[in-house]
């Protein structure tokens, strides 16, 4: 029978993460949850197949076009691979957390499957990490999980970090403010999102000064704010507007060395939020570390609470950290003891043991990418030679 030479040919956008890149990934992983947890966020663990019903309620609803479906052979039902974690929580907190007592923290790290990648993130298949804060509206709920964020991402050794604030509700609510019919509101919110000038110009009509202006409102926060207070928002804009820097003096006093900026027109990736929503970034790293922010977290059966979260994407954090160091590795000779090799475990050293007798166990030991060795009860470091 002829062999497949394409055996080991994996599908575009997925990939296998080999040592010591898997067991770096792993370890930033666990501080990331001991960082959450620390702030009394509960760790749970969604299945990776759910009802394709599920997966596509609530905040799940965009994601329709990035889920891969497949049949269920029992219960003959479609089901989905999730494409994002954040819909599983909120079924979760709406179903078998339901009488848990309220604001509700959970957090949570897995695997998230997506139909697509895009150009900054072609991975089809990677780790997202984060947390949720459901049942409170409070602009302190906004605030601390931006700064939960941000403590975590520093602990794990990420520098010059910086958040982008925004503030998706903005544009519908002055548009509807304004007069503008639902299809007109559509056109303008895409053109400020593509940041067009000109187009925002002739959609906007007699208000295109109002909008220009507020499309150059972006920048850093405090440059922003004191821009965006002369434009005089009224309604639910004015609301929406105050809230947003409330949490953004709440997040400043708190961690003052953090960059923080503004851009009160992006709405691309935020469709489903009803507030607040952020994205983080570090200095000199392609793509977005995660994003998150306000949004209403629906379940299966309807059951609706106020939620505010984010989700880090491991793929890009780990470009944000040093590259992980190469753990001392120890040979040890075959018949060495099973207690010294544990004395040396608990020193912190890996070990590889021998599992039969050697001519010489330094070439072993540098065969097996050892560092050291053990011979004669004494530790020998070895070199390339």
């Amino acid at each position: 029978m002829k062999k497949n030479g394409n055996q080991a040919l994996l599908p575009a956008g997925l990939q296998d993460l080999l040592m010591p890149a898997a067991a770096h990934e792993a370890e930033v992983v666990r501080r990331l949850i001991d960082s959450f947890s620390s702030e009394g966020y509960d760790r749970i663990k969604p299945p990776l197949l759910e009802f394709e019903n599920a997966l596509l309620s609530g905040a799940g609803e965009t994601l329709s076009d990035q889920i891969f479906r497949l049949m269920d052979p029992s219960s003959h039902r479609m089901m989905g691979v999730r494409a994002d974690i954040t819909p599983q929580v909120a079924r979760i907190a709406a179903s078998r957390l339901q009488n848990a007592p309220r604001p509700l923290r959970l957090c949570y790290g897995g695997d998230v499957l997506q139909v697509t990648g895009s150009q900054l993130r072609p991975e089809r298949q990677f780790t997202q990490v984060g947390g949720e804060l459901i049942g409170i509206t409070d602009n302190t709920a906004d605030a601390e999980v931006i700064l939960a964020a941000v403590t975590a991402l520093e602990t794990i050794g990420v520098k010059d970090l910086s958040v982008d604030i925004n503030l998706p509700t903005l544009v519908p609510a002055i548009a509807k403010e304004f007069g503008y019919e639902a299809e007109q509101a559509l056109e303008l919110r895409i053109a400020l999102d593509r940041k067009d000038a000109a187009e925002v110009e002739k959609i906007a009509g007699e208000n295109a000064g109002f909008f220009r202006q507020l499309l150059s409102a972006a920048g850093s926060a405090q440059h922003v704010i004191e821009s965006a207070q002369k434009l005089g928002f009224s309604g639910v804009a004015a609301d929406e507007f105050s809230k947003l820097v409330d949490v953004v003096e709440l997040v400043a006093e708190s961690a003052p060395e953090l960059t923080v900026t503004l851009d009160l027109v992006e709405h691309r990736g935020f469709e489903y939020h009803t507030g607040t929503s952020f994205i983080f970034f570090a200095k000199g790293v392609r793509g977005e570390l995660g994003r998150g922010g306000r949004y209403d977290s629906v379940s299966v059966d309807n059951i609706t609470e106020p939620a505010t979260g984010f989700t880090l994407f491991m793929d890009t954090v780990l470009r944000a950290l040093p590259k992980p160091k190469i753990a001392r590795r120890i040979f040890l000779p075959h018949g060495t003891r099973r207690d010294e090799g544990a004395a040396l475990r608990a020193q912190g050293w890996v070990t590889i043991s021998g599992l039969g007798p050697f001519e010489n166990d330094r070439a072993e030991a540098l065969r097996l990418s050892c560092s050291h060795l053990l011979e004669d009860d004494h530790i020998h470091e070895l070199g390339n030679n």
